[in-house]
């Protein structure tokens, strides 16, 4: 009688790891109820329902590991347990595991056909593994579910842009951030999508919709710049480099200076893009060309044989070293620089021409004859009046050296 009633005792203080686990979920204190939920399955390790509640409270405490871990071990002392599977497939998920969260979900989602969750995390798992037929099936069921559901529009949207189905794709861009305000950069995403798929019209149209965004305005300002649409790209770029003076906004800004005839403006901006950036060729070169055509032959100069060190075998950057050494009077240099670029393959008609012009400069008549005839037999015509003036210096050189 004293043993049964010392058993009893026993069992009435031993303590409940379970309901202290539980009322510590309840109050918040996720590591509390860890605690007492692994000493619940350290008490019974077959106690699928400890192990359950250990890894919920893992989850909780984002320790997605150890949960993954405390599912798989509630599913193989109970299969098919949905909540388990639903769960560990959403931590799964989580861990950018999608394929082994793939079976879970499809359990969980034919169990419950009726609900939302286990059908909305399945379409993730499908979209994340590349099955996005099924995807599409999936999100459109879900939201047959839950038709307020802004993440399961915006998944249906990602899966039929994902098959290129972009104008049924853009609908539900447009519903998802309708639905819930955080999901308004998805737009930002959907013109994105339109500028891959070659619709500048409608990516700018989104961009439009974003004033106060710095890189919606640069990519704005860059789009209409593309299309040429130059008065009304400054504004948007302008907004952009006030909002942030990066290195992009910068150079997008002095372009479309440049591009509306404005070179006192784009100068002080390309003078700083390539401070920043000495060694990036392409800028010398917009650089250069923007204090070639401002009629700084000098600065230019110095910043096409800049280009030219960066990049010795780029014909251009030669040519247009030689053109603003020509046009500050500076022959030799020019003369050198012409032909280097020839030997690089740049052998064009008003390259020949200023070669002529160039040698007869320095009286070297015969090589200069030579560099008229060069241009003629390239030109073709297509330069009438340069044409005329070779063909008269051609004939009076040949005259000067038959005197001789």
């Amino acid at each position: 009688m004293v043993a049964l009633v010392a058993a009893v005792l026993f069992f009435l203080q031993a303590p409940d790891f379970t309901s202290e686990g539980m009322k510590a979920l309840e109050d918040k204190r996720y590591e509390a109820a860890a605690q007492a939920f692994a000493q619940a399955v350290a008490a019974d390790p077959k106690d699928y329902f400890a192990h359950f509640n250990l890894a919920m409270a893992y989850s909780l405490m984002h320790k997605d590991a150890e949960g993954i871990a405390q599912y798989r071990q509630t599913l193989e002392l109970k299969p098919l347990l949905y909540e388990a599977e639903l769960n560990g497939g959403i931590l799964l998920l989580r861990q950018k595991n999608a394929a082994e969260a793939l079976p879970w979900l499809e359990d969980a989602a034919r169990q419950k056909p009726g609900e939302f969750r286990p059908r909305y995390y399945l379409a993730e798992a499908q979209l994340q593994t590349g099955a996005v037929e099924k995807a599409e099936e999936s999100y459109r069921l879900a939201l047959q579910l839950n038709s307020q559901s802004a993440a399961a529009e915006l998944g249906l949207g990602h899966t039929l842009a994902r098959q290129a189905k972009l104008a049924e794709a853009a609908p539900h861009f447009r519903q998802a951030a309708q639905l819930d305000g955080g999901y308004r950069d998805a737009l930002l995403e959907l013109a994105g999508l339109y500028e891959q798929n070659r619709q500048p019209a409608e990516a700018i149209a989104i961009y439009r919709e974003f004033p106060d965004h710095a890189a919606a305005q640069e990519r704005l300002g860059a789009l209409l710049l593309a299309n040429r649409q130059y008065a009304e790209a400054l504004p948007q770029l302008e907004r952009a480099y006030r909002q942030e003076p990066s290195q992009a906004n910068r150079v997008a800004l002095a372009m479309a200076w440049l591009f509306s005839g404005q070179q006192d403006k784009a100068l002080p901006l390309l003078e700083q893009a390539v401070a920043a950036e000495p060694s990036n060729y392409d800028l010398r070169m917009m650089y250069g060309r923007a204090l070639r055509d401002h009629k700084q032959y000098a600065a230019a100069a110095g910043q096409f044989a800049e280009a030219t060190r960066l990049k010795p075998a780029e014909a251009g950057a030669w040519s247009e070293w030689a053109g603003v050494l020509y046009l500050s009077g500076q022959y030799p240099q020019a003369l050198a620089a012409f032909d280097r670029a020839r030997q690089l393959g740049e052998d064009t008609p008003g390259n020949s021409f200023l070669r002529a012009i160039i040698l007869d400069k320095l009286k070297q008549l015969k090589p200069a004859m030579e560099a008229y005839q060069r241009f003629l037999a390239l030109s073709q015509g297509k330069n009438p009046d340069q044409e005329f003036q070779a063909r008269q210096r051609v004939r009076i050189i040949q005259n000067e050296l038959e005197k001789r």
